[in-house]
């Protein structure tokens, strides 16, 4: 294949665009409010995350987990891919060279998309939490690196690890809520996220979490789990004031929205999980405006404080 057949960085971009509205609308609802070069670097940086989750979890732009019979081969093609895009190389699979385009145009430090890589293969082992800081180990490989990429792709310098710590948390809190609105998604994959310990404690019987006997105690879990996610998030919004106004708002957009999940998992108690949780057009809409307002006064609702040294820390280097 010769140059002129390479396909151009506007039709990755465009098909990158495709794959977070298919995928999450509501991390495409906010990124629309970045200015066009970071939209679009978000786009390419999520391309490539979404490839790597469907590929470790048999889904189709996150929908669907199911069973893989190859993990192994499947880890192993990932991490080639990755490697490729990051030494610039053309793949040849649009989600992977979109990776190579966001790390070309944003130095973005490699660490970070092995890190995530190591989350997926977690997730091909069939890896589960023994302790809380298991699952916030987890929660940092398979979201929390993810803020700190977007961080970079927000012009974060890589060096500030201040900053990176707090985007860092944010995504922390995504996973959290995740987790605690995909329980039962989780369990019919075969999976479990939710700590060992915590299924002791509340005197789960091996492997019966969902059953209906004992949905009123996951009810508890699922509201440990959005209280730590609304730490993570606390914490997180202390990072906008170094960011850019229109990266500051997006970011408290999907802040605000991913926590309207986390609190709608709560509301509904042991019925939380009789259907998937997600927040409507409207509501993104009312994040959007709420968000553009706190973005404006980020500097004085969340002024520099020391970050809680009761939450987990991301590992360096």
């Amino acid at each position: 294949m010769n140059n002129t057949d390479l396909p151009s960085r506007a039709a990755i971009v465009a098909t990158a665009r495709e794959s977070i509205a298919k995928g999450s609308k509501s991390f495409y609802a906010a990124s629309l409010l970045f200015d066009r070069r970071t939209r679009e670097r978000a786009w390419l940086l999520y391309a490539w995350c979404r490839r790597c989750d469907d590929l470790a979890d048999g889904q189709d732009h996150g929908h669907a987990l199911s069973h893989v019979p190859d993990p192994a081969e499947r880890l192993a093609r990932m991490r080639a891919m990755t490697e490729a895009a990051l030494a610039g190389e053309v793949v040849g699979d649009p989600a992977f060279d979109a990776l190579r385009i966001v790390a070309a145009e944003t130095n973005l430090p490699p660490q970070f998309a092995h890190d995530m890589v190591e989350g997926f293969r977690l997730d091909l082992e069939d890896w589960r939490p023994r302790s809380e800081k298991d699952l916030y180990r987890y929660c940092y490989h398979v979201a929390g690196v993810v803020g700190c990429m977007m961080a970079v792709v927000m012009g974060v310098s890589p060096e500030d690890e201040e900053t990176l710590d707090r985007a860092c948390d944010l995504g922390i809190a995504f996973q959290l809520a995740n987790i605690a609105r995909d329980v039962e998604e989780d369990d019919r994959g075969g999976r479990c996220y939710l700590p060992e310990e915590w299924l002791v404690e509340m005197d789960f019987p091996p492997g019966q979490h969902m059953k209906p006997p004992f949905r009123q105690r996951l009810a508890v879990l699922a509201k440990w789990l959005v209280e730590y996610a609304g730490d993570y998030e606390a914490s997180a919004r202390v990072g906008t004031p170094k960011l850019s106004f229109r990266a500051a708002w997006a970011v408290l957009a999907a802040a605000g929205i991913y926590g309207d999940i986390g609190r709608a998992v709560v509301a509904g108690g042991e019925h939380a999980w009789d259907h998937r949780v997600g927040t409507s057009a409207a509501a993104k809409l009312r994040w959007i405006a709420r968000a553009g307002g706190q973005a404006l006064r980020r500097k004085s609702l969340y002024p520099p404080a020391p970050r809680d040294p009761t939450l987990w820390v991301r590992p360096r280097g």
